[in-house]
């Protein structure tokens, strides 16, 4: 944490407001940095002007040399007002510095006041100002022991010295903030970042878990129904029902358990059940006809291993869904599954199946899974398109990439 006491006032209120240059007006309280450095600037002024003091009393009159005095004292206590009014003090201390030597302290501090906090514009025409004031007295109130070349260059050299020590300080206040506020930019950057790759694994899971939890799902309600409203079927069909039930609702927590293993830490469990491929296509299709379904598979792919795993995966995604879907929508209809492709010309899945033999109650949430695989297929560099078929069935066509 910041330890804000150990930073100018300036610099707080510019985290606070956003704004290195703020406006007149209300000012922040003093730090106790600020405090160091207000007496440090008013004694280092105070000595400047004692010394202008003792020099002026050789040469002067008693009056003259009281003036000096007491304007100089005026000078070092209006330092306390630089932070508030630094152009106003530093024009002021400017034109009481012609007939007043003894504020010359005063008038440096009240130049670096301003190079800090100003622009160069207003630093540059307040910094010739000083430097003609300066000019000026020098024939206003010569000193014999400097001469007046020299007090002319010693005044424009010691006022260009505090200014560009002042600007210095300026920019490095500057380059602070900007880095903070890229800083924080970066943090927030990362932050949003995260929270997008956050968003996108959660997503990713969610179609994964509709992918591969609607078939096992599916299967489960089928059989339930069946069992439902034939409580009078044979013996052999009810055992067979139940043994499917029991076998879907196995391959359900075994599928659920390998997508939130994705959620655990690389310590906290290991993916025991290998990722679905073009190889495993059999096996769904097999599992498919045993539950019932009757399923036409016409595949020309001889050598399954030699097809990429992602596109493999892909692939199995969409012969899964689409089996689901025409299990729902059109129970008892025979579906073909038509898998054609080789290396160089990418693979094409048709899935076709015809019109239902009667009515079908609606399934809430239809056509989610359909969304999902046109955008897996997409992402995998192909296209998936779907609809109604002419003879009133449905049919999914597909196309992905198989590079040669």
């Amino acid at each position: 944490m910041t330890r804000t006491w150990l930073l100018p006032s300036h610099l707080v209120e510019a985290a606070r407001t956003g704004a290195l240059d703020g406006a007149e007006g209300r000012r922040p309280r003093r730090t106790a940095r600020d405090w160091v450095v207000d007496t440090c600037l008013f004694l280092l002024a105070a000595f400047v002007g004692l010394l202008a003091a003792e020099t002026s009393a050789k040469y002067n009159s008693e009056a003259v040399a009281l003036a000096d005095q007491i304007a100089g004292g005026l000078a070092c206590v209006a330092l306390w007002l630089r932070r508030r009014w630094p152009v106003g003090l530093a024009v002021t201390l400017s034109v009481v510095g012609v007939v007043a030597p003894t504020a010359g302290g005063a008038l440096l501090a009240s130049l670096f006041s301003v190079a800090v906090r100003r622009p160069f514009r207003q630093v540059a025409w307040i910094g010739l100002l000083g430097i003609a004031g300066s000019t000026v007295q020098v024939f206003v109130r010569p000193d014999p022991e400097t001469g007046v070349p020299l007090g002319i260059g010693l005044g424009a050299v010691l006022i260009l010295l505090v200014t560009a020590w002042g600007m210095l300080v300026r920019s490095r206040r500057r380059l602070v903030e900007a880095l903070r506020d890229r800083a924080l930019r970066a943090e927030a950057e990362a932050e949003l970042r995260a929270q997008q790759a956050q968003r996108a694994a959660r997503e990713a899971i969610a179609r994964e878990m509709h992918d591969v939890l609607a078939h096992r799902l599916t299967l489960l309600s089928v059989h339930a129904g069946a069992l439902e409203f034939r409580p009078d079927a044979p013996p052999e069909q009810i055992a067979r029902a139940a043994g499917v039930i029991r076998d879907s609702a196995h391959e359900a927590l075994q599928d659920l358990r390998e997508i939130i293993g994705v959620l655990r830490s690389p310590g906290e469990g290991a993916e025991d059940r290998p990722q679905p491929t073009l190889a495993t296509l059999d096996t769904l299709v097999a599992e498919v006809r045993e539950a019932g379904m009757k399923v036409v598979l016409d595949s020309t792919v001889t050598d399954p291993d030699t097809v990429p795993a992602a596109t493999g995966r892909t692939v199995y995604r969409i012969a899964q869904e689409a089996l689901t879907n025409a299990r729902k929508h059109a129970p008892g209809a025979e579906v073909t599954l038509t898998l054609r492709g080789r290396p160089g010309d990418g693979l094409t899945v048709d899935v076709r199946n015809p019109a239902p033999a009667g009515p079908v109650p609606h399934v809430p949430g239809s056509g989610q899974g359909l969304i999902g695989l046109a955008e897996r297929a997409t992402l995998a560099g192909g296209r998936l398109r779907h609809g109604p078929a002419p003879d009133g069935g449905f049919a999914l066509h597909a196309w992905l990439p198989w590079p040669a």
